[in-house]
């Protein structure tokens, strides 16, 4: 497999901005005005995820008109600049697409009844945004999320900062599991018994839609490696084996000091942008993994190719902040919110499907499902005004707790001595308590839920309103 050159890429990139045409008008705010918009066409494809046989009806995201013919793009964007993309609906069901982690306009936000309407089969639906912010980011449906992303449409989001180093390749890795049968037929995408606990993981993991992919990079050169965790259950324990690399960026934001990878534990939902230093002798392999659980699995192999570059690691510098307002905490609202079990009940049968059971809540309160006027918010936030989250896991299960629309800062834990940077998710130990810290800078509804998708389609998701 060739070098994957950051020249390349960024002549890749160059390419897809021609062929586009972002046109000028970046408006003030979060909103924009932009011309001939990228084509997503949410489609129906037969793939070969396993040596067992073709899986028929994959989904995916095409650009063109034409049938796709593997996973969802990379999709990049450029820190500040305007994004417009028209979404397609070629599939026989509603969809939506979210943009994960951007802090954008809630009514690009891509939830239907809350921020849009469905996007019908045949139809589509126009999103135009700036993103203000720089960092790894993804792409999904909010519509019976559990079939439709659980069947492919998750694809990675790249928001370039043209102020960033320059490394000598970038490797993008979407992480994701399918359920499939024999001959590599979909089969069911839950276990009741499982969806009341941790979830039910699938029986093929791939990067990129391949088992343990490999790929080339240069020897003796710094590489960074992007990772978006676009699973519906799975935990990974991230680590790597015959390299030093660094940990950059968390979930789109450049931590304060690079540190060195052990352990890292990252959930659905979540990203983490690494920098490994490759070795200098040609076709020497490295191994990056997850190691959660008594079974280790190698997640990508990279291989050393040509001479080498001789880098070095401690070369690498903090990448530049993203701009976050920061909460001020003496004048900062306090809102509980309990993550728990609840009672078993029927769900609201709604058009983006129900798995048919209740069994976790926010606050006591189940989401009934995906209609109108849902429940109540879980609380009512002022424009401008700082608050404080004291999030609770009264479960023995992790919950990666995701909030569309803003970031915050997990200002303290019971469990973690090491805080992270500003975020969208953080992965709630069980019986965890935090406090996450924000700035209710961006006025909508905006939903908050687990990201293992099984809890949040079973009660564990609910929305603040920001007026």
């Amino acid at each position: 497999m060739p070098v994957i050159s950051r020249r390349t890429l960024l002549k890749g990139s160059a390419a897809a901005a021609a062929s586009f045409s972002l046109g000028a008008g970046l408006a003030a705010g979060r909103g924009v005005a932009a011309l001939s918009p990228l084509l997503l066409k949410a489609q129906f494809i037969d793939a070969e995820l396993t040596n067992d046989g073709i899986t028929p009806k994959v989904m995916t995201y095409g650009t063109t008109e034409a049938t796709a013919t593997g996973m969802p793009p990379v999709i990049r964007m450029k820190k500040g600049e305007p994004f417009a993309a028209r979404l397609v609906n070629g599939l026989d069901e509603p969809t939506t697409v979210h943009w994960h982690g951007l802090r954008i306009a809630n009514a690009m936000d891509g939830v239907p009844e809350m921020t849009q309407p469905y996007v019908y089969p045949g139809d589509g639906f126009d999103y135009a945004f700036t993103p203000p912010d720089a960092g790894t980011f993804w792409y999904h449906p909010h519509c019976n999320t559990l079939t439709q992303m659980g069947h492919g449409l998750t694809g990675v989001i790249v928001v370039e900062n043209p102020d960033d180093p320059v490394f000598d390749a970038e490797i993008v890795l979407n992480l994701r599991d399918w359920r499939l049968g024999s001959g590599g037929a979909f089969i069911a995408p839950f276990k009741p018994r499982d969806a009341a606990r941790g979830g039910t993981y699938g029986t093929i993991r791939t990067a990129n839609w391949r088992q343990e992919p490999a790929y080339d990079a240069p020897s003796g050169g710094l590489v960074r490696v992007r990772l978006a965790a676009t699973d519906v259950t799975r935990i990974y324990t991230l680590g790597m084996e015959g390299a030093p690399a660094l940990v950059i960026a968390l979930d789109g934001n450049p931590v304060k000091a690079p540190f060195p990878l052990d352990r890292l534990d990252f959930g659905p939902g979540q990203r983490v942008d690494l920098v490994l230093r490759m070795p200098d002798t040609e076709g020497a392999v490295i191994r990056l993994g997850s190691f959660r659980g008594s079974t280790p699995w190698t997640i990508a192999t990279l291989r050393a190719a040509g001479a080498s570059l001789k880098r070095d690691i401690g070369d690498v510098k903090p990448l530049a902040a993203n701009s976050i307002a920061e909460a001020d905490l003496s004048t900062a609202e306090h809102i509980p919110l309990d993550f728990s079990a609840t009672a078993e009940h029927a769900p609201t049968p709604g058009i983006c499907g129900t798995l048919g059971y209740t069994f976790w809540a926010i606050n006591k309160v189940p989401w009934p499902g995906d209609t109108p006027d849902p429940v109540a918010p879980l609380a009512e936030l002022k424009l401008g005004r700082s608050y404080v989250l004291q999030v609770r896991n009264r479960t023995p299960h992790a919950h990666p707790i995701h909030l569309h629309g803003l970031s915050f800062r997990i200002l303290s834990s019971s469990k973690r001595p090491v805080l992270p940077p500003p975020t969208d998710t953080i992965l709630l130990l069980p019986d965890e308590q935090a406090e996450l810290g924000l700035v209710a800078d961006n006025p909508g509804d905006w939903l908050l839920h687990c990201h293992i998708i099984e809890h949040q389609k079973t009660g564990m998701s609910g929305y603040f309103r920001i007026a």
